[in-house]
């Protein structure tokens, strides 16, 4: 199958050449070892770390918009963005090898995130009164409703990008998605420009731009895989078969959902526990500094762990494969 990697079954054949030759000492056959493994790693990791910084961007110049409003619109996007969204992320993140059965995965899961989407709706439509109910501030949790109806849209492009995402990562293909979000990126900052500072939509409006954002991008990405060769062998169309076996599919996601979940949650405590403070305005606004920052560096680690995922699930493949 092509992949956006240079010949990546001929790297690895060289990397298994140089493990296994005995006219190296051992010690030379890891140096030189580590050294295939690692340029591998990275021609597939830079890539795929774009895209996460990238998306990661988006959000964050979302946030910097709203807080160009006011310390409350930024109190409220902090508060939205990862006292309610992050709950989203956590419980979407898992989703999306047998070539055509890929293009099966990317619609079964989609399915099952889209449902899943439903009653995260709903959560956000009552996020006002949740937010109330768990102590948080009359004016901020009313501010961040307004950010949060913004971004319902976006939770159904999260059910669409995951397995996506995935679908392209398990075949070696990271660079479109990362010129995608390049461009998006761009996109995004004229718009988020245009609708806060010409408009004066405000928060909804900032939160709008960003579900469009990545409602633009899961098309683009989707356009890609049916109209690229590379994907010809795993994406042969819709099929009813995405429809079957969905409860053997969920089962086998909860394990991983729960796991991402109890990881997100973590940084959605925070921010609630910082909504209760004596100033609630400036404790979510530094934390949301704070945040924003760490989780820019975070996505670089996370997106060497979806390399280093690939690179593994690539080797299963090829080990099955020779069989």
């Amino acid at each position: 199958m092509d992949g956006d990697v240079d010949d990546p079954h001929g790297s690895r054949g060289h990397l298994e050449s140089i493990l296994t030759d005995p006219s190296f000492p051992w010690a030379r056959r890891l140096q030189l070892a580590t050294i295939v493994e690692m340029k591998l790693l990275v021609h597939l990791a830079a890539p795929t770390v774009i895209v996460y910084m990238l998306n990661y961007v988006m959000s964050m110049s979302t946030q910097i918009f709203s807080g160009q409003l006011g310390n409350l619109e930024l109190a409220a996007a902090s508060l939205g963005n990862r006292g309610i969204q992050v709950f989203a992320y956590g419980l979407m993140a898992y989703g999306a090898h047998k070539y055509a059965m890929l293009g099966i995965y990317l619609q079964r899961s989609t399915i099952l995130l889209m449902a899943t989407g439903v009653p995260l709706a709903v959560i956000y439509i009552f996020s006002r009164p949740i937010l109330l109910l768990l102590g948080q501030s009359s004016e901020i949790a009313k501010a961040a409703s307004v950010f949060v109806y913004g971004l319902i849209p976006q939770i159904f492009a999260y059910a669409a990008n995951f397995p996506i995402q995935k679908f392209l990562q398990a075949q070696s293909i990271v660079a479109p998605s990362a010129y995608i979000s390049t461009t998006m990126l761009v996109v995004h900052l004229l718009l988020s420009w245009l609708v806060v500072y010409k408009l004066g939509l405000g928060l909804l409006g900032a939160s709008s731009v960003l579900s469009l954002t990545w409602w633009i991008m899961v098309i683009a990405q989707f356009v890609y895989i049916v109209t690229s060769q590379k994907c010809r062998f795993t994406w042969t169309g819709f099929s009813w078969q995405a429809f079957s076996g969905l409860s053997e599919f969920l089962k086998l996601s909860t394990a991983s959902a729960v796991m991402l979940c109890l990881e997100t949650w973590y940084f959605q405590i925070l921010v609630l526990i910082a909504g209760l403070l004596d100033n609630p305005q400036l404790a979510l606004d530094a934390l949301s500094v704070c945040m924003t920052i760490s989780g820019f560096v975070f996505m670089i680690s996370v997106g060497f762990n979806a390399a280093a995922r690939l690179e593994s699930n690539s080797r299963v493949a090829i080990a099955y494969g020779s069989k």
